[in-house]
């Protein structure tokens, strides 16, 4: 959501802009295609195959749509809680509200990329969400 000429309007915006995500029910079918584009591309590294774990987040933060709708909650004494929408039970993975936008931050887990590298090995990505907290009791 964002708020300008005195109105909030609903954006929508890519999640992972300059990325094409591959589904498919037969994986021998898709890694033989694959295999074939990886040998005409020069780039090493063009195809990133995405863990089970990060798979099921992103079907349940995006649902069969393929698309993040808007989360609405509430902080109660300084802790948070979601009350409808696909954050709903995920309150342990936002690291940042940012209420004035109506925006989370929201921890996805990852095996690659240039992300910050934690004791564990795993290295985390944010991603934005929509988060309007309707209500703050302290």
């Amino acid at each position: 959501m964002r708020k300008y000429e005195g109105i909030w309007h609903l954006e929508r915006q890519l999640l992972f802009p300059g990325s094409v995500f591959l589904e498919s029910n037969n994986e021998e079918i898709l890694l033989k295609e694959l295999g074939k584009c990886n040998a005409i591309t020069p780039q090493e590294n063009l195809f990133i195959r995405m863990s089970r774990k990060e798979e099921q987040l992103l079907k349940r933060l995006c649902g069969v749509k393929h698309h993040l709708e808007m989360s609405r909650g509430v902080i109660r004494r300084g802790e948070t809680k979601i009350i409808e929408g696909p954050l709903k039970g995920m309150e342990s993975r936002i690291s940042r509200i940012d209420r004035h936008k109506r925006l989370a931050r929201v921890q996805f887990v990852t095996k690659s990329g240039d992300y910050e590298i934690h004791e564990n090995g795993l290295s985390f990505c944010y991603i934005s969400a929509g988060l309007e907290i309707t209500e703050r009791i302290v």
